[in-house]
């Protein structure tokens, strides 16, 4: 292991700017860790595992740190150089790999310290949110109507039931919230984590809609009663209505105003009403115990009682109610329990607050729930008629408890009375001990609430702007203050408030209301069930107590729910969420959360591909899966969208690219190019792989990835590169080198296609000027920058390789400047002739050349091609070689062929005379081409010609086209034919010739090759495997 000079124990590096270690956004300075020296008791590059190498980029909660790279460690030691990777150094925005970039952690740097902002504890942030919005009118108004119809038998269940959702909901909660860093946006942030932006985005829309309009509901419910009290002292101002309006909007204003003056303000409004609320439940439970008053019994009270407590048990479902119908009546509720979790982003340690103050806030609101309910139940009577004159002076008595306790309510048998459990909505404020105090709890329920879900609509909104899932909602992603407050989402939530409270008919909208809530519920339950499913090794949370089953019946335990308060609420909610998911998967906003989907995804492609492994291949389920040698993507894009239109949703395409060279230079070239040019696929709507191997030899590189391309039955069948054109001038080694990668393709039972067309194969020159240019444009922009920047001197952790830069980016401007207007043209035509296969072709055909049987593949790619968009209006034209006595039985033979294939053509035409001698200027051509790699060795006597067969034993000799004379002509004589036929195709499909290896030399087969194709539309040279691809058996 290298040794380094040390220095106090810490590094000595020259080039290292100390100041850029300090964040630009924190004024303190940041404690740097005890170097390596100190563990190791020597200097190494490596480092101890530190919390900053794992911070996300621009973080907030901390500095970053980059780790020495794994090339940085395991190169060469330059014994003359200094090694530059300091304890820590600035991430300078560049990305790592792997690092999540786009997280709401990397948000600007807030202009004022960090300290500044309020936090909250989990006892103020989340234990008092949630009980003050689980704690509603429903206590002190509709509970005893509840357990008046369900009695206190089926009462527990509606309880217990809600309970369990909320507890099975907050257990999910728990999981997720424990398994990582949480910030602002609540619900919204939680399931957009855990399955991604697209159910995200879909319910932290609806979510923070459902919250702004719920401030509405809480609002009027606060002026409804407000206006009860005015009619009792004949106050009211205009109308009923109106008075709901006018009262309901100054609330919302005081509301706003409490919530725009900051967090602080707003946790302390809702300690208020927490005591308020508290003192009002006591008022209750004191209240039960303080001897009923002649007029209280007159109203069916009459303090504890076993015997109304017996009569109580059984249920009295009357008119329309059943157990459903009151079930769905109490559980909103139980909807309060995201009230903490969606100010995550104000919470000290979300991962601590949310799960404790939650489920314990659960607790308690069931327990007083339960508790007011019973004692309710064991001192009030069902029936009352509130008249004192109905007690009874005689002993008669018809069974009831009220006649057992001295009272004669039989009159409510026949006509509808005004008092008791079922008919009395202020049964709490006559039982309580003073009435007045169960107003001011109401007063206290309805606002809490409705501060509470003013507070988290803002909250959550700007959580998903800031996330730009939907980027026409951006504007309302900015934050002011100390706390990043959502000024403009406060605004726009009192818009909507003010104008459901004004025009909105929140009777019918309440249920859709609770709707969106329990479609939050059901989805984070289902976070926390996909994500367990997925066994990712990211899913670690801190919180155990969960379970994924139990999770998945909390998701379908809410789904049941929202039909059961409201089948057409639940619909319109279902609708709404699909809708905007469609939305979000079609816009692909781009961002990786690294969400359970992707885990799933990788799970089931691996267990699909597992599934494969075990079946047998079937002709019937042949499709091409291509190995197509592009390079890079960028520079053969007519190969690379050939490839795409036969492989297409439906087989595998894997673009591949050889880097030629020692190692260390190659593999540099190598890892950078991976994800730009898997990126470079993915935008360019390419659904193809880019794979890259690094080799001294560009043929074994080729050759590795034949042989290891693919995983199972998941591997390429088909090989595919363009065609050398420049065969005769490119030396010898790379002509043997290309057509030893034919002969490894069939020696490895590949179906072998070479494209040629007659321009715009390979326009690498023209991207690389580009990216040069584009290069030379960003340093030149960051030189300029920075020397502003940093007062006309640079400064950097590279100092000197930045000053010697200047001289280099000036030669490369130079040499990048912009080419005379001839070649622009010429480059032009060259990027329109790439873009060929791109484009929707003409009306024409594609002729196929199917002279020898192959398995099919001849005829199967090009059947293919015709069922693409781009190609449907060109028919196939079959072309084979028949006997001139037979031409209409062979015609008529494939053609039945055809037909039993089911592959459609508009002709087939029996070339009858391939036999024939080609003509004389057409061989002429041919003998041009070959005569540089003649060895003319038949003139020499024999020791002569073995000398020169050993000295150039790949040159072509005498013997050799004499064997292959009939071979080589044939070659002519089929593109005579080819050019008399298939001259103005669109496409042009020929059966590709084999050569035998060490029998035909490599510079005959490719003018084989060369002169087969020449002079012709674009051409396919396709041989298959010999094994079949087509069959006409179902």
């Amino acid at each position: 292991m290298e040794r380094l000079k040390s220095n106090g124990g810490e590094h000595v590096n020259p080039a290292y700017d100390a100041t850029l270690d300090e964040p630009s956004y924190q004024n303190e300075h940041r404690t740097v860790r005890p170097s390596v020296v100190s563990a190791f008791g020597h200097d190494t590059l490596d480092r101890v595992p530190n919390i900053d190498f794992y911070r996300n980029e621009g973080t907030l909660s901390g500095h970053r740190a980059v780790r020495p790279s794994l090339q940085e460690i395991h190169d060469v030691f330059q014994k003359n150089g200094a090694i530059s990777v300091p304890d820590t150094v600035e991430d300078d925005d560049e990305g790592s790999e792997g690092a999540p970039s786009e997280d709401m952690e990397s948000a600007p740097p807030p202009k004022k310290k960090a300290s500044e902002a309020v936090k909250f504890g989990w006892i103020r942030g989340v234990l008092v949110r949630c009980m003050l919005n689980i704690w509603g009118v429903m206590l002190f108004i509709r509970l005893s109507w509840v357990f008046g119809q369900a009695g206190w038998g089926l009462g527990i269940v509606v309880i217990l039931l809600s309970c369990v959702v909320t507890t099975i909901t907050g257990l999910s909660m728990s999981a997720i919230c424990t398994n990582g860093v949480v910030r602002g946006g609540g619900a919204y942030y939680l399931i957009s984590r855990s399955l991604g932006p697209e159910f995200g985005g879909s319910i932290g829309l609806i979510f923070a809609f459902a919250n702004a309009v719920a401030v509405a509901m809480y609002v009027v419910g606060f002026a409804e009663t407000v206006i009860e009290l005015l009619k009792e002292n004949n106050a009211i101002m205009v109308d009923e209505l109106n008075d709901i309006r006018i009262v309901g909007c100054i609330t919302v204003v005081l509301l706003l105003g409490i919530s725009v003056a900051g967090m602080e303000w707003e946790a302390k409004a809702q300690l208020v009403l927490l005591v308020i609320l508290l003192a009002a439940i006591v008022n209750v439970f004191v209240g039960t115990v303080i001897p009923a008053t002649e007029k209280k019994q007159s109203e069916g009270f009459f303090n504890y009682n076993s015997k109304i407590f017996l009569e109580n048990f059984t249920p009295d479902f009357r008119g329309t109610e059943s157990f459903f119908s009151v079930f769905s009546i109490f559980f909103p509720a139980a909807t309060g329990i995201l009230a903490g979790a969606n100010i995550s982003g104000d919470l000290r340690d979300p991962q601590k607050a949310i799960p404790q103050g939650t489920l314990l806030a659960i607790l308690i609101t069931g327990i007083t729930y339960l508790g007011v309910a019973l004692c309710v139940s064991a001192t009030v009577v069902r029936d009352a008629t509130g008249n004192v004159l109905d007690r009874l002076n005689e002993t008669t008595c018809n069974a009831s408890v009220a006649c057992d306790l001295g009272w004669n309510f039989t009159s409510c048998a026949t006509e509808t009375c005004k008092f008791g459990l079922m008919n009395n909505f202020q049964v709490m404020t006559m039982v309580s001990g003073f009435g007045p105090l169960i107003i001011a709890g109401t007063f206290s329920a309805t606002l809490s609430s409705a501060l509470a879900s003013l507070v988290s609509a803002p909250k959550v909104f700007q959580a998903l702007c800031k996330d730009n899932i939907y980027k026409a909602l951006h504007f309302f992603a900015k934050g002011y203050g100390k706390n990043d407050e959502p000024i403009r989402g406060y605004i726009l939530t009192f818009i909507i408030s003010v104008a459901f409270i004004l025009v909105g008919n929140l009777n019918t909208i309440a249920p859709i209301i609770s709707n969106f809530f329990l479609a939050s519920y059901a989805l984070i339950n289902f976070s926390c069930f996909h994500a367990s499913y997925a066994k990712s090794p990211g899913w670690r949370p801190a919180y155990k107590f969960y379970n994924m089953w139990l999770s998945l019946i909390g998701a379908i335990l809410c789904c049941v729910v929202m039909f059961v308060i409201n089948w057409w609420a639940a619909l319109i909610t279902y609708g709404i969420e699909i809708l905007l998911y469609i939305y979000v998967t079609v816009k692909k906003p781009d961002v990786n959360w690294g969400s359970s989907k992707q885990a799933v995804t990788f799970v089931s492609a691996v267990s699909n591909a597992l599934s494969l492994t075990g079946i047998e291949d079937h002709v019937k389920n042949f499709r091409p899966q291509i190995l197509a040698m592009t390079g890079s993507p960028k520079i053969r894009p007519a190969l690379l969208d050939l490839a795409h239109s036969l492989s297409k949703d439906f087989g595998l395409c894997i673009t591949c690219e050889v880097f030629v060279g020692p190692r260390s230079e190659a593999l540099e070239d190598l890892n950078s190019g991976m994800e730009k040019n898997q990126l470079w696929l993915r935008k360019s709507k390419r659904k193809a792989f880019y794979a890259a191997v690094a080799c001294d030899e560009f043929r074994d590189g080729t050759e590795s990835l034949l042989q290891a391309s693919g995983v199972g039955r998941m591997k390429p069948n088909i090989f595919m590169m363009g065609f050398k054109k420049n065969w005769r001038t490119a030396g010898r080694e790379s002509m043997q080198t290309y057509v030893g990668i034919l002969h490894d393709a069939f020696d490895f039972e590949y179906g072998t296609v070479i494209l040629r067309v007659s321009e715009g194969l390979d326009v690498s020159h023209i991207v690389e000027a580009e990216e040069e240019m584009l290069k030379a444009a960003k340093e030149q922009e960051a030189m300029e920058s920075e020397m502003m920047a940093n007062g006309g001197r640079s400064r950097g952790i590279f100092r000197k390789s930045r000053k010697s830069s200047q001289q280099v980016l000036a030669t490369r401007v130079s040499v990048c400047a912009p080419p005379p207007p001839q070649v622009v043209k010429r480059n032009e035509q060259l990027l329109e002739a790439s873009a060929h296969f791109k484009k929707k072709q003409p009306k024409g055909t594609i002729d196929v050349w199917w002279l020898f049987d192959d398995g099919g593949l001849t005829l199967l790619l090009p059947y293919i091609l015709s069922t693409r968009k781009k190609w449907k209006d060109c028919k196939l034209r079959i072309f084979i070689a028949g006997q001139p006595e037979r031409s209409d039985l062979d015609k008529q033979e494939m053609e039945s062929l055809l037909q039993k294939f089911r592959i459609n053509c508009t002709d087939v035409v029996v070339i009858d005379d391939i036999h024939v001698k080609p003509r004389p200027d057409s061989l002429k051509q041919l003998d041009d081409m070959i005569e540089p790699f003649r060895l003319h060795e038949g003139s020499k006597d024999m020791a002569e010609a073995e000398a020169m067969q050993k000295d150039s034993p790949w040159k072509i000799t005498d013997e050799e086209l004499i064997s292959f004379e009939e071979k080589t002509q044939l070659q002519v004589r089929l593109n005579e034919l080819l050019q008399e036929h298939s001259k103005y195709a669109n496409l042009v499909i020929v059966s590709m010739p084999i050569a035998r290896k060490e029998s035909v030399s490599d510079y005959l087969y490719m003018a084989w090759l060369d002169i087969l194709t020449r002079n012709l539309p674009p051409t396919l040279l396709i041989r298959g495997n010999h094994k079949s691809v087509l069959t006409f058996y179902s």
